[in-house]
């Protein structure tokens, strides 16, 4: 996210501040905004963060911004410092989890912002929870890379997939398992594939052999992004039917595997709750289900996958709605969020940059 809207500002001199991490220096090479890499070691922790923090407020001392877009809440404190020492205004990121996993940097964060962007109408939520009262919000969704190729390939068999880091059970990686029992009774050669990788795997792994579907299971683990793409373009559809974890925590706070998926036309199986509201059209571009019910999520994979025609409607429908949510047309309404925040006298010295920039790139 931060390096697609970073890359999408055009009407802005940028200045990016993040983590160094490995192949960072190959990736920063091809990318058109200035990127200051702060080398912190994994093992410091939450240490790593306030080295972050202290070196992006050194590097606006120098660069002096107008505005600074904090895409996450641990960097909220380096944007209200600078904010102090130079004036700039601030647009605070908002995703979900974050939120009630970091209630008072949360907090602190909506106090210290002039507008906040939250990504679904559910993470909007979650800000006003804070009880503190942003400034000005502004929901905008994640976007998406609209692909190159999206004609689809053949599989060896009836195949759905999920893609989705395995350290967060809401993702429902336990409620599939149940579920595709359930699924092999009406579409017996079916196969699920899973992409991503994390702690959850080995006990995800068993409970697909005790439940006596380990054989229709094939887990990725994590691939390359060429890779994933193939197998979107192979696959029937995307399942991921995402729940609300309960207690003191969050859960999907948009979803944008959906949208890789409806990219590539294929409808996707999703929870009811959270994120995933916005993400998908519910009888639209995808089906949207009890995410806690291993029979309503069979019932709407088995749907799809045996009813050719309403796949292929919904996943046409998701193809030609995700070409709102590509990355240039998010970026462009970050960029009037961030215009507006501003204000009319400084919007005024933008738009002459960007004149200037215009001239100077032809």
């Amino acid at each position: 996210m931060a390096h697609r809207l970073a890359g999408g500002l055009k009407g802005f001199d940028r200045k990016v501040v993040t983590l160094a991490s490995a192949g960072a220096a190959q990736f920063d090479a091809r990318s058109d905004p200035a990127i200051r890499r702060v080398s912190a070691d994994r093992r410091l922790g939450a240490t790593r963060n306030l080295i972050l923090n202290a070196v992006a407020l050194r590097e606006a001392l120098r660069f002096r911004p107008h505005a600074t877009l904090s895409v996450h809440i641990v960097t909220s404190p380096a944007a209200a410092a600078i904010r102090r020492a130079l004036g700039a205004r601030t647009v605070q990121y908002f995703h979900a989890k974050e939120i009630p996993n970091k209630p008072k940097l949360a907090a602190f964060a909506v106090r210290h912002a002039n507008t906040v962007i939250a990504v679904s109408a559910y993470t909007s939520g979650l800000v006003t929870a804070t009880e503190v009262t942003p400034a000005a919000i502004r929901l905008i969704p994640p976007g998406v890379d609209l692909p190159s190729d999206p004609r689809p390939l053949p599989a060896e068999r009836p195949t759905f997939v999920t893609i989705a880091r395995l350290e967060d059970r809401y993702k429902g990686h336990d409620v599939l398992i149940t579920a595709l029992a359930l699924v092999r009774r009406r579409v017996p050669d079916v196969e699920w594939v899973v992409i991503g990788d994390g702690p959850l795997r080995p006990e995800l792994e068993e409970l697909a052999r005790s439940g006596e579907v380990a054989d229709s299971v094939r887990f990725l683990g994590s691939i390359s992004d060429e890779e994933r793409n193939l197998w979107l373009r192979r696959a029937d559809l995307l399942a991921m039917p995402s729940r609300l974890p309960g207690g003191n925590s969050a859960g999907e706070g948009f979803g944008i595997a959906y949208l890789e998926a409806a990219a590539y036309g294929k409808p996707v199986v999703a929870g009811n709750v959270g994120g995933a509201l916005d993400a998908v059209a519910d009888k639209q571009s995808g089906l949207l289900v009890d995410p806690t019910d291993p029979g309503a999520v069979a019932d709407a994979i088995t749907r799809l996958l045996l009813d050719r025609e309403l796949a292929r409607r919904l996943g046409a429908a998701g193809a030609e709605r995700a070409q709102s949510f590509a990355w240039p047309r998010i970026a462009e309404r970050v960029e009037a969020v961030l215009l507006e925040t501003l204000g009319p006298s400084s919007r005024l010295g933008v738009t002459r940059r960007q004149e200037d920039s215009a001239r100077t790139a032809a």
